[in-house]
């Protein structure tokens, strides 16, 4: 796409997003969320946006295998599209998050944006390393049952067996679309080294160690909190009987 065209998907990115918060605020509000909506709406409309883009980052390679080849040079205005409308949409959520929270309850997830931002700007503005934002976007497929586990959470269903069979989901999913993403995409990066310019090899290198980082901590916490601590209550439950 032309330049032109980049500018005016990404904001129309944003203003489909922005409408889609708009209408879940119109949509009844469980109980349980009702007292911190702004979170509902915000986790909803990111669940809609990683079902869209999970799913069209996987048509991507299926329509246009030859990216799958050529990370860096080749690309399709179906996978350069995909990644304008990401864009738009981690704008729209910086904002809608600097507006609405404080910076000490958002920092970690204001800095991922940033650095997607910045990462898959270089890309769509460059018109390379295309693909290899598109495998970046592969994160979403597992993002879909992460955003469910925190739908379900707040609208109290956490203790039932749909929550249960997400849990186990999200970290299957987690395992095999977000940690072994990051590491073959960090691995494609030093393999690749003298193909990708300095500070294109700096702002990769710095995205991949930022994220790894951060989904390694997340991952920790999936596990305590779903798994080793609901383990220890049904444990205690079974020494009372």
């Amino acid at each position: 796409m032309e330049l032109d065209s980049v500018i005016a998907t990404t904001c129309c990115s944003v203003g489909f997003f922005t409408c889609v918060n708009a209408a879940f605020s119109k949509l009844p509000v469980p109980e349980s969320a009702r007292r911190n909506e702004w979170k509902w709406r915000n986790i909803s409309t990111s669940l809609v946006h990683s079902f869209i883009t999970g799913i069209w980052a996987v048509l991507c390679f299926f329509l246009h295998p030859q990216m799958a080849e050529d990370m860096i040079e080749t690309y399709s205005v179906f996978s350069h599209a995909l990644v304008s409308v990401s864009i738009g949409y981690f704008i729209y959520d910086l904002f809608d998050m600097v507006l609405n929270q404080k910076l000490s309850q958002a920092w970690e997830l204001l800095l991922h944006h940033a650095v997607v931002i910045t990462c898959f700007g270089l890309s769509v503005f460059s018109c390379r390393y295309v693909g290899f934002a598109v495998v970046a976007l592969l994160v979403e497929i597992n993002s879909v049952f992460l955003h469910l586990r925190q739908v379900l959470r707040m609208a109290g269903l956490a203790a039932g067996t749909p929550y249960r069979v997400n849990s186990i989901v999200n970290l299957g999913t987690y395992v095999v679309f977000r940690i072994n993403t990051l590491a073959w995409m960090t691995r494609w990066l030093v393999l690749n080294r003298d193909r990708v310019p300095l500070v294109a090899y700096t702002m990769g290198s710095v995205g991949m160690a930022i994220m790894t980082a951060m989904n390694i901590v997340l991952f920790c916490r999936l596990l305590r909190t779903d798994f080793l601590q609901s383990t220890t209550r049904e444990a205690k439950k079974d020494k009372e009987m």
